[in-house]
C-alpha cells in the first residue's frame, strides 16, 4: 500500500496587504495561506470563467517574447525526460504570450490536450500594469521579490527544490502541491543535473503511480510528505530547499509566485559550490573524501565563527563574516585559480 501524504498546515484569513513573512520564515515549514489573494482582480476574473481570466491577462501583454514549453498529448502534462533520460520529452521555444493563451483556450475542452506551459515569466517585463491590482506587499519587509507568472493547462512539475523561499499564489484553476523535507533527497531519486526540465534536478518517481519496487526508498519520502490542493485565491509558502511536486488540476491554470533569498545578494548560489565539489572532490579516494568532509564541517557546516574564533579579528581574513568586499575578493580569487 502506498502511503498518503499528510495535510500541509494552513492559515486562514490572511490578506495580500499583510502576508505574514516573518512568521513563515521563523516556522521554516510549508504553509497554505487560504484566501491570501482572493481579492486580486485576476482571481475574480478566473472565478467568472477561464475566458475572462485569459482576456484579463492578455489585456496587459506588451508583446515581449517569452519562453514556452510544448509537449505532445501522450506525455500527459508531465514535463519530464525520454525513457533513456538523455533528452527532455518536450520542446521549448520563444514565442508570444498572447499566442500561447489562444492555443490553451483552443484546447480547454479537450480530454487529452497537448501540454502547454509558460514558466517563470517576469510580470514587470511582459505584463506592465498587472501588479497594480494583483500584488503582495513585500515593501514593509524590505524584501526584493519581483513576481513571475506561470500559465498552462494540466501540467505536472516533478518534485524539485529551489534555493530561494517561495510564496506561490494560485489565481486561476486548481493546483495540488506535495512537499518533502530537504532530508528526503536520497529517497526522492533525483534525476540528471543536466539537462533538467526546469533548471533544477527533479525526482524521477512518477507521483501519480510510484513504482515502489523500482524506487523502494520513495515510501519513506511519502511518509514524510505533506500535500494540499489550492483553489483560486489560495497561496502556499515553500521554504528554501524543500522539494515540491506541483500538478495543475484544471484545463487552465495560472500561478503568480515570489522568490526571495534570506541572505545578502553578494552570497552566490551554493549550486556553484556543488558543481565544483563534484569536479574536485567526489571521485577522490574514500579516505581523502572523509578528510575533506571534516574540513568542510569545520570551515563551512559548523558554526560560522568557529574556524576563526581563536585568531585576532585582524588576522581572520576570509574566516570572518563575508561582506560585500570579501565577496568581491573571493570571486576574483576563484576566477584566477580556475583560469590557471
Amino acid at each position: 500500500m502506498v502511503p498518503n501524504p499528510s495535510r500541509i498546515p494552513e492559515i486562514d484569513g490572511v490578506r495580500a496587504c499583510a502576508p505574514p513573512i516573518g512568521e513563515l520564515l521563523a516556522a521554516g515549514r510549508p504553509c497554505v495561506l487560504r484566501g491570501l489573494v482572493s481579492d486580486w482582480e485576476i482571481t475574480r476574473a478566473a472565478r467568472r470563467s477561464d475566458h475572462d481570466a485569459i482576456t484579463y491577462i492578455r489585456s496587459f501583454y506588451n508583446g515581449r517574447v517569452i519562453s514556452a514549453s510544448m509537449g505532445e498529448p501522450d506525455i500527459g502534462g508531465r514535463l519530464f525526460y525520454t525513457e533513456d533520460f538523455t533528452r527532455l520529452n518536450f520542446t521549448s521555444r520563444r514565442t508570444r504570450l498572447d499566442e500561447v493563451l489562444t492555443l490553451i483556450e483552443g484546447h480547454l475542452s479537450d480530454a487529452a490536450p497537448p501540454t502547454i506551459y509558460v514558466g517563470s515569466a517576469l510580470i514587470d517585463g511582459c505584463l506592465p500594469g498587472f501588479r497594480a491590482n494583483n500584488d503582495l506587499d513585500f515593501a514593509d519587509c524590505g524584501i526584493d521579490a519581483p513576481p513571475a507568472i506561470w500559465i498552462g493547462n494540466r501540467t505536472i512539475a516533478s518534485a524539485h527544490y529551489d534555493a530561494p523561499n517561495n510564496i506561490a499564489c494560485c489565481v486561476a484553476g486548481r493546483r495540488r502541491f506535495t512537499v518533502f523535507p530537504p532530508d528526503q533527497i536520497a529517497n526522492l531519486y533525483p534525476g540528471p543535473l543536466d539537462p533538467t526540465p526546469g533548471g533544477q534536478a527533479v525526482s524521477v518517481v512518477d507521483l501519480r503511480a510510484p513504482d515502489l519496487e523500482k524506487h523502494p526508498r520513495f515510501r519513506a519520502a511519502l511518509e514524510a510528505s505533506m500535500s494540499a490542493e489550492l483553489e483560486p485565491g489560495d497561496a502556499i509558502f515553500v521554504p528554501s530547499m524543500w522539494w515540491h511536486h506541483v500538478e495543475g488540476l484544471s484545463s487552465f491554470n495560472t500561478l503568480v509566485n515570489y522568490w526571495w533569498s534570506s541572505v545578502p545578494a553578494w552570497l552566490p548560489t551554493p549550486m556553484n559550490a556543488l558543481y565544483h565539489a563534484l569536479w574536485a572532490i567526489r571521485d577522490r579516494p574514500e579516505s581523502e573524501k572523509l578528510a575533506w568532509r571534516n574540513v568542510f564541517d569545520y570551515y563551512v557546516f559548523g558554526p560560522g565563527s568557529r574556524a576563526g574564533e581563536h585568531l585576532p579579528p585582524a588576522a581572520r581574513g576570509l574566516l570572518a563574516p563575508i561582506d560585500e568586499n570579501a565577496a568581491r575578493s573571493l570571486r576574483a580569487l576563484l576566477i584566477a585559480r580556475l583560469n590557471r
